[in-house]
């Protein structure tokens, strides 16, 4: 029989699969004997049969009835006991820290008749009904979806009717009129009486956590951080313990280091006479941490011994969630802490340099996304004006975008947004995943709003308290902005400006282009000393796409080892455009060669400034691989022109020939006609001029020094005799050049068919380099520019899509391909050299699929190469490492 219920004295960290990541870690910190409520964890395996069956399993309520009696032996306190009752609180915990998912309720077993015991045995009337009026509050919304701004509504008339400012200024009295209130608002809502059987409030509440595994926000969450949706998720339910006694208790948060930038020491926010929840939820500002010290010295130094005993258990940042009842200490949770992607790397060199860590799993606790994050601009602050007020700095970065105040807002905004909240909640996720940046009033660096901004990298100013927010108004200072102005926020400064702030380029960037050195700084120690070992370890090597000399050489100092793909198309716009005109124009051999030989120089010149800017390192160049029709005028704008002309009795000159040669040449689907080694084929001596440029740029290089190392590339080949014809024809003109190098010929793997065909193929082939762009297309049979406005959006919200496939490889699809033609390649050619030259070269999921399938090299933009470097060496770490993060 499958068992579904686990005592925390049973589990530990590493079954977080069984029992998610707050179970596991529950069970861990009660085995390392932390004080830890007694409690007990639902399975995720339960989750999966309610979600497969839409019923709990038979056994559950049985084993859930066990494991209470468990908790009422330890405690000494009955469950929905009229005099003295046991409380509980049910929190979901999946294996992924997941902010979408539902939230905490706290105080089951309270009724009409237990809030009596509990004010009698606590000698603490207001405590009751205080912690009543939050059940209903929070059942209300959870169980039942009741919306939050209901229950507001109604403490906020019970503050005014009271003349206070805070909830913890109410009477037991008039606490106990808003559980009345807040019972017809139930009863409202749901058509029922809120229940008063304290094993339905607990059964109700776990199938409550099991159904928000598929809450919409929950799977908005799920598909940006690529979580596979069959996982389920557990539930907690654990004694309750009470910040909201008074001024002798309280709740907090707290990290073992800084989460925004890896600092060691004391951080987090602490809630005086507060329960559960309030902390995060940002409705009053919390003072520091370290300010417990004075609050409480005694449980502040059982806090920090007990930090550094989690820190030292888990090698890494921990987050951990307390309560402090009467002056007696509780754990109600730990985690690894989310952290800013600056933290991510500070932090790995910190362990490394403690020796917690070695430096294989230092690289696994940073990634390719962090970096990518850590290489946008950031606000010029000599630019900055004046700030409108300063806020906490909960998660870096510069934002700027027009104000919206609704999540609904964000998310159907065609522009950058900056959200703007007194604080968010679960609800507000698909808005923040859209805008650039979120603000709010409240709230501190463990706010929600902190918490998933800093895991999704967005920007994040939270605990702005000179805000005031009414309705499409948002009043700074006196200074009235609304929905549709724009601010800036500054994530590292907490500064909050009107208008658009200038920004200015990523030290990191700065950094990798060589102006600034990494000494004295710990972010660029850490990412220095994190590149060295990733490229160290790496197999993979990164080259980078570039047509140009100044786009090489930025890749060459972002740390590319060659050149993957120079597409000489580009080569041809601009002022050449009319020399491609009159190659397609020309009516006879000597105009098609005249027009040939006037593009001759111009490719060999480029050539020889991009051999020169990767002097020693291969460059790749692709031989002109785009459809003849991007080189004309569109078709309708030729015929109008034409047209026109004609009815007012002109002549169109060249129009008429112009609009000739498009009929001649149009073609239903361009991109999968005469394009590519077809073109070469087709047109006489379009190749050979293009290889006999490259064999005499790279001689001119040799005669002035230089090492060039160059390779010529036949796009688009789908029959093995399509190369071979090229091929001879390359090698003839490669023969005639005199000190021209050794060039090796490759192809560009980009339809199917040469996947499936790749043994034939590698036999004409010395190199392949995947084109997953057009692979992925070819594969799937969709044009990227026409459906990713048209339906993509569509198919990520149904799942049919985790990611885009044009964004990250389809392993199960295109990647088979690519695994079938690395196999039959190399069986063929021995030592055959295989890359990849499509973006998703600088995709980090798409590096570490490349390096499993056994790829000499990854290329993608210059911008993209340290991402891909470190990914590269992640990669080649992961096996030997177990990634922390």
């Amino acid at each position: 029989m499958t068992r579904y219920v686990y005592d925390f004295v049973e589990g530990n960290k590493d079954l977080k699969d069984l029992l998610g990541g707050k179970g596991a870690n529950l069970a861990e910190m009660t085995r390392m004997g932390l004080p830890v409520p007694p409690g007990f964890t639902v399975t995720t395996d339960a989750c999966r049969d309610y979600l497969h069956t839409g019923e709990a399993p038979a056994a559950l309520l049985a084993e859930v009835e066990h494991h209470l009696r468990m908790i009422q032996n330890q405690i000494g306190k009955t469950f929905g006991d009229a005099d003295d009752p046991l409380l509980l609180s049910v929190r979901s915990g999946a294996k992924f820290s997941m902010p979408g998912m539902m939230e905490t309720i706290l105080d089951i077993g309270l009724n009409d008749v237990t809030v009596a015991g509990l004010a009698r045995h606590t000698s603490d009337e207001r405590f009751a009904w205080d912690s009543y009026r939050r059940l209903i509050q929070m059942f209300g919304r959870t169980v039942f979806d009741m919306p939050g701004s209901e229950f507001e509504t109604e403490l906020a008339h019970a503050r005014d009717a009271a003349g206070v400012r805070t909830d913890a200024e109410l009477t037991a009295a008039q606490l106990r009129e808003l559980v009345n209130a807040y019972k017809k608002v139930f009863h409202s809502h749901t058509g029922r009486d809120f229940p008063q059987a304290v094993h339905e409030q607990l059964y109700l509440s776990i199938m409550a956590v099991f159904r928000s595994w598929n809450a919409e926000r929950a799977q908005i969450y799920r598909r940006k951080e690529r979580i596979p949706h069959d996982l389920g998720t557990a539930v907690n339910v654990m004694a309750m313990v009470f910040g909201n006694r008074g001024e002798n208790s309280g709740t907090g948060v707290a990290f073992t280091r800084d989460p925004a930038t890896g600092r060691r020491g004391v951080y987090g926010d602490y809630l005086r006479n507060a329960q559960g929840e309030d902390v995060v939820a940002g409705i009053r500002n919390t003072v520091s941490l370290s300010e417990l010290s004075a609050i409480d010295p005694s449980a502040y130094r059982q806090l920090l011994s007990i930090m550094e005993r989690l820190e030292q258990r888990y090698r890494d940042l921990c987050d951990i969630e307390f309560t402090i009842e009467n002056g007696k200490l509780w754990m109600l949770q730990t985690r690894v802490g989310k952290r800013t992607p600056a933290a991510a790397f500070v932090i790995a060199a910190q362990l490394v340099d403690e020796g917690t860590i070695t430096l294989d799993e230092a690289l696994q606790r940073v990634s390719g996304e962090q970096l990518a994050q850590l290489m946008f601009p950031s606000f010029d602050q000599d630019a900055a004006p004046q700030p409108l007020t300063t806020g906490v700095p909960a998660s870096p970065g510069a934002a700027v975008g027009a104000i919206v105040f609704d999540s609904a807002a964000a998310a159907a905004a065609t522009g950058p947004v900056i959200l703007v909240r007194r604080e968010t909640n679960p609800d507000d996720l698909p808005g923040m995943i859209a805008a650039q940046g979120i603000l709010t009033s409240r709230g501190g660096k463990t706010s929600h709003a902190a918490v998933v901004a800093r895991g999704m990298g967005k920007t994040c100013v939270c605990g702005a308290d000179e805000l005031r927010i009414e309705d499409d108004e948002l009043t700074i200072n006196g200074r009235a902005l609304h929905a549709g102005d724009t601010i800036s926020i500054d994530g590292s400064t907490g500064r909050v400006y009107a208008g658009a702030v200038p920004v200015h380029p990523s030290k990191v960037v700065r950094y990798f282009e060589g102006e600034l050195s990494a000494y004295g700084d710990p972010l660029l120690a850490a990412i220095e000393r994190l590149m060295i070992h990733a490229d160290h370890v790496a197999t993979l090597g990164v080259h980078a796409n570039a047509d140009t000399g100044p786009d090489a050489t930025r890749a060459r100092r972002f740390g590319a080892t060659g050149v993957g793909l120079c597409r000489t198309e580009h080569m041809f716009l601009g002022d050449r455009r009319v020399l491609v005109e009159r190659l397609i124009l020309a009516e006879d051999d000597a105009g098609r060669e005249e027009a040939l030989a006037a593009l001759l120089p111009l490719q060999r010149a480029d050539f020889e400034e991009l051999f020169a800017a990767m002097d020693g390192l291969p460059v790749t160049v692709r031989l002109i691989d785009p459809p003849l029709h991007e080189f004309l005028p569109p078709l309708e704008e030729l015929t109008a022109r034409v047209a026109r002309a004609e009815a007012l009795g002109e002549d169109a000159g060249r129009d008429t020939v112009l609009l000739a040669a498009v009929r001649r040449m149009h073609e239903a689907n361009p991109m999968l006609g005469l394009r590519g080694v077809r073109l070469g084929l087709v047109i006489p001596g379009l190749f050979a001029m293009q290889v006999q440029a490259i064999a005499e740029a790279a001689a001119a290089r040799i005669a002035a020094g230089g090492d060039p190392q160059p390779e010529v590339m036949i796009p688009l080949v789908g029959a093995v005799q399509e190369l071979e014809t090229v091929r001879a024809e390359a090698e003839a003109v490669l023969a005639s050049v005199p000190g021209a190098p050794p060039i090796r010929i490759g192809t560009m793997i980009e339809v199917p068919r040469a996947a499936l065909i790749a043994g034939q193929i590698a036999g004409a082939a010395e190199f392949f380099s995947f084109g997953t762009n057009d692979l992925t297309q070819m594969t799937w049979g969709f044009s990227r520019d026409d459906v990713e406005g048209a339906f993509f959006s569509r198919y990520l919200e149904l799942g049919i899509f985790g990611v885009s496939p044009f964004e990250t490889i389809d392993a199960d699809g295109v990647g088979e391909l690519v695994r079938i033609a690395v196999t039959r390649g190399r069986a063929a050619r021995p030592g055959l050299t295989v890359g990849v030259c499509g973006e998703h070269g600088g995709d980090p999921a798409s590096v570490r699929f490349f390096h499993d399938a056994g790829l000499d090299y990854v290329s993608c933009s210059p911008f993209r190469v340290p991402i891909a470097r470190l990914e590269a060496g992640r990669a080649a770490g992961s096996a030997s490492s177990s990634d922390s993060r």
